[in-house]
């Protein structure tokens, strides 16, 4: 059985070190479209679906200056102005082989303060997001893991990061996580898409080619030290998303074989990925870190209303903070393709990326 307070009971005892956190609740979307301004900047439509949180001017050509310009933000701490996005969900039902969006109950984003630089770990303090960060995490192209990856390689933190849980908590079936792939059985507490952002930065780049150079994970992901070549330790992001398969329940059996797709086209699960454009104060999250870390109040249980060095909106404000979609297409469904040029490949080889522009007949 795993739900959300587990998962954060297991995560800090598990590590065997001290560990301080806050989570940033996103419910609503700010938008859900085609554009990336980190993979296709400038470009309209990008190549998938994606579901997008945070500060109203995400934009195919968004910087972190445009982003300080938002009225509004659809996660609640007024001094983060960043976007967060991840591939869209869909059920491909078994008799019409169309595609319908699956709900999910929003983006639950975690700031984890992991590591040998942690001052509650006796390091010298973590550092914030430095203004312009992007990054990535995950790989739209991906089918299959190498399973064969030595224990902390790059590689093998990689795939480590992309993970998941089938919760199954009040059913009478046992719930059940995994790394890669998708599950095989209904989810009737949810389907939780899991992922960890790399957390090392190399002090000099806020991006880079592949959007990942930059940036490397932990010795062990979450936990442990830096490489030499990214010596900076910031605090670690983690995305959390709790996908509701459970309304297709009666529209498929597990001898159709799992019917959940991600926008990618992925009907493995391997794709999961999300990114990231930081909009945050540097001030305000430097001062998040250093003081809402405190093992004498709520802080240290990753409550931040009890955080005093951020400003939060009230809920229904975040909520009603939308953008209207450059991209005029529909997203929902019930669709005969995926949006784009997305067909289904199951690998295990990695997937060929099509753009609307080369997409075969």
């Amino acid at each position: 059985m795993f739900n959300l307070g587990a998962f954060v009971l297991i995560s800090i005892l598990s590590a065997g070190s001290a560990q301080a956190w806050f989570r940033l609740p996103c419910t609503s979307p700010l938008v859900q479209e085609r554009l990336d301004p980190i993979v296709s900047p400038g470009q309209t439509p990008s190549q998938h679906t994606h579901t997008v949180h945070g500060a109203y001017n995400f934009a195919a050509n968004s910087t972190y200056d445009t982003l300080q310009a938002s009225k509004c933000r659809s996660c609640r701490v007024l001094e983060d102005n960043s976007n967060y996005w991840f591939p869209k969900l869909y059920f491909q039902d078994p008799s019409t082989k169309k595609f319908e969006a699956v709900p999910n109950g929003g983006l639950l984003i975690y700031y984890l303060q992991r590591g040998d630089e942690e001052t509650l770990n006796g390091g010298v303090g973590l550092k914030a997001f430095p203004e312009g960060l992007r990054m990535i995490s995950g790989d739209a192209k991906k089918r299959s893991f190498n399973e064969n990856a030595e224990r902390g390689t790059p590689e093998e933190l990689a795939q480590r990061a992309v993970q998941w849980s089938c919760l199954r908590y009040g059913s009478g079936n046992d719930g059940y996580d995994g790394v890669g792939g998708f599950p095989t059985t209904n989810c009737e507490s949810g389907y939780q898409s899991r992922l960890h952002f790399p957390s090392c930065w190399d002090g000099e780049n806020v991006d880079s080619d592949d959007h990942k150079s930059h940036m490397a994970f932990l010795s062990d992901m979450d936990n442990g030290k830096c490489p030499d070549t990214h010596p900076v330790a910031l605090v670690h992001l983690f995305y959390e998303v709790t996908w509701d398969i459970d309304t297709f329940v009666d529209r498929w059996s597990e001898s159709d074989g799992w019917p959940f797709v991600l926008a990618t086209g992925d009907p493995t699960g391997y794709s999961w990925h999300g990114d990231f454009q930081n909009g945050w104060d540097t001030k305000t999250q430097q001062l998040a870190i250093d003081n809402c870390n405190n093992p004498n109040d709520n802080t240290i249980n990753g409550v931040i209303e009890d955080c005093k060095e951020i400003t939060l909106v009230d809920q229904a404000e975040a909520d009603a903070c939308n953008l209207e979609p450059v991209v005029d297409e529909e997203y929902d469904g019930p669709l005969d393709k995926l949006p784009g040029c997305n067909p289904l490949q199951l690998g295990p080889e990695d997937a060929a990326m099509h753009t609307d522009a080369n997409c075969p007949v």
